[in-house]
């Protein structure tokens, strides 16, 4: 009785931030970490393992080296990756790293490097059904995601499931692909620059609204350019430091092993964080950045000119190796170089820091730098995940409102507090998971068969190759 009545004694905010720490824990965690391992070893119908199959041929794909203008679609695979990518590469990268370092230590980096590497099947598996069940209008309109496979691949009967699905992604739009996004840009600019907030909030709605007022065609030839530049200018600035203390390296990936298990924290006067800290803040940060098990990503990639559901599957399970296991592992040594992980010092902060420790003043520039260029390609993605949760919902009509107010709140999120509207996002993000890896089992059928005869037909030689292969940009 008396948590009962604790509970109805909450104030909303107070209800908000409980409840994204209870989806946020072991049983999502679970979820999603037991049906990575499952779909890495069954994908293929145990014919092999995904990761290792269709990562070599990815890349072809994303080379162009199988493009077809004929085949039906809004983007290609090379823009595609990059608007998903555009999506998760952001500041769970910058921030999210630190803040998995600064709660379980230097092991929770292994357990997000694991997530990572597991999370490739879940995307390989969640974009080959996006575009196993999309439909293209007479528009040459593409309609696809999770609320499309959940209604074309099991039938009328689950379109409840869909409409919860698209709703929620579409919250989910608001809040941590939005709002969060220009309210951490604001802040940072304004601390380092004394840029006014209301300024950096309509600067940042305005040049969305340029590119995504044009649709995913507009939006992918943006993000095919701006996620390449943001990407090799973070590499650069990771390799400098990396580089100017090459000798700790080794020393530093081996505190990442024996860290492990053993749970040192900077929380807690460095009392040791029980092991299931570590894994947890691992696995949670991982499983928050690259967004593998969500369907979000499943949305840009059913866009993709293609008549192979599988093509698009693999290029779709390049991105969290990018995301997770190359980023966010050159952003953990940064931060382990400079020792800044057992400061009081966390989140985005810590790892301005932790660039400032190697070369002075540079992360006061660099980082903030890379939080725009993240942030802002983050909301070009979103905005498209969201517009297509409306489509579904509203149709054709709720399109451009959906896409007026998604710019009016990158501004409230640049200037307000956005604690319990951000918990209330997060949670309804984290829930995602639910309805889509439902279907992702439940449809498990058709993905071993698309599977099977995708590759036999590969390993038969009966596709035709571009001899000279450029990704369409």
């Amino acid at each position: 009785m008396e948590a009962n009545f604790s509970l109805l004694a909450m104030t909303l905010p107070e209800f908000f931030e409980k409840s994204v720490g209870l989806v946020w824990n072991i049983p999502l965690i679970a979820l999603l970490a037991g049906s990575g391992i499952l779909l890495s070893l069954l994908a293929l119908g145990g014919r092999g393992i995904i990761q290792f199959k269709g990562f070599g041929h990815a890349i072809d794909v994303v080379r162009g080296k199988y493009d077809d203008p004929g085949d039906p679609g809004e983007i290609s695979h090379f823009q595609a990756l990059c608007t998903a990518l555009s999506a998760t590469v952001g500041l769970g990268n910058i921030g999210g790293v630190a803040v998995a370092m600064h709660m379980g230590g230097p092991g929770a980096v292994f357990w997000m490097i694991v997530v990572g590497f597991f999370g490739m099947a879940l995307k390989y598996s969640e974009c080959t059904l996006a575009v196993k069940f999309r439909y293209v209008d007479d528009k040459g309109v593409v309609h696809g995601g999770p609320m499309h496979y959940i209604e074309r691949g099991l039938g009328k009967a689950w379109k409840p499931l869909a409409i919860i699905f698209a709703l929620g992604i579409m919250i989910s739009s608001f809040g941590a692909g939005n709002m969060y996004q220009t309210n951490q840009v604001a802040e940072i600019l304004h601390a380092n620059f004394e840029i006014s907030k209301t300024v950096t909030g309509v600067v940042l709605a305005v040049a969305t609204a340029l590119v995504i007022i044009g649709g995913i065609k507009r939006i992918g030839s943006v993000t095919s350019k701006l996620v390449p530049v943001m990407g090799v200018i973070y590499f650069l600035g990771c390799i400098v430091v990396i580089g100017m203390n090459i000798d700790k390296v080794p020393g530093l990936i081996g505190q990442i092993f024996t860290g492990v298990f053993q749970g040192t924290a900077a929380t807690g006067g460095f009392a040791g964080a029980a092991v299931a800290i570590v894994v947890r803040e691992g696995f949670k940060r991982a499983c928050f950045s690259n967004e593998a098990g969500m369907g979000s990503a499943a949305v840009a990639h059913s866009a993709a000119t293609t008549k192979e559901p599988v093509r698009e599957g693999v290029v779709a399970l390049l991105e969290p190796f990018i995301d997770t296991v190359v980023i966010c592992t050159m952003t953990a040594l940064v931060i382990l170089i400079s020792g800044a992980w057992t400061t009081d010092a966390n989140g985005v902060n810590l790892t301005a820091m932790a660039f400032d420790s190697s070369i002075k003043g540079f992360g006061r520039w660099f980082v903030p730098v890379a939080v725009t260029l993240f942030a802002y390609s983050t909301l070009l993605s979103w905005s498209y995940y969201g517009e297509r949760g409306a489509d579904y919902l509203f149709g054709e009509a709720g399109v451009l409102p959906f896409k007026i107010v998604f710019c009016i709140f990158a501004i409230v999120g640049a200037v307000n507090e956005l604690g319990p509207v951000l918990n209330f996002s997060d949670t309804v993000f984290g829930l995602l998971a639910v309805p889509n890896l439902l279907a992702v089992w439940l449809l498990y059928p058709v993905l071993k068969k698309e599977s099977i005869s995708y590759f036999d037909r590969l390993k038969a030689g009966e596709f035709k190759k571009n001899s000279d292969p450029t990704p369409s940009q």
